[in-house]
């Protein structure tokens, strides 16, 4: 018999990354492998990550709460809560938060690849280094992920 994975409302790993909270509700340890899950709260006013691509896993985010502006390559979308955004390989991508209150997401990744990112990132940030676009892209650089450079 399988084990199955329940995360209450407190439970989950959290990963506080300055405006970003990262709650990590399926680390890929239940799934072997196959999905990662979060849950992501960007403060007010929060420019997001750089624009970047995954070469090795989907991405996908359900806006719970709030409106989050995804920006891909030049085009820029505006997702209000009930909003399902699916990013798959190789598209360039970013999000933040342009309002006044916190935007929550849904973050799955396929496979979890990218969960362990996140974990990096804290790790960085607990070693007393900034994160800078420098440290940030090394970081990605770990998981397939590069940051978009060509987006016209």
């Amino acid at each position: 018999m399988s084990e199955i994975s329940i995360v209450a409302p407190d439970g989950g790993e959290i990963i506080e990354l300055g405006a970003t909270r990262m709650r990590i509700l399926e680390d890929g340890g239940t799934t072997a492998h196959r999905i990662g899950i979060g849950e992501v709260t960007l403060a007010p006013r929060t420019e997001g990550p750089l624009q970047h691509r995954h070469a090795r896993h989907d991405e996908g985010f359900y806006v719970v709460s709030g409106v989050v502006r995804f920006t891909v390559g030049t085009t820029v979308h505006d997702a209000p809560a009930g909003t399902l955004v699916m990013v798959p390989p190789g598209a360039p991508h970013a999000f933040a938060n342009p309002g006044d209150q916190p935007a929550v997401m849904l973050t799955t990744f396929t496979p979890d690849l990218y969960v362990q990112y996140f974990r990096d990132l804290r790790d960085v940030v607990a070693d007393g280094r900034p994160l800078t676009s420098e440290t940030i892209a090394e970081v990605m650089s770990r998981y397939a992920t590069t940051p978009a450079t060509d987006l016209g």
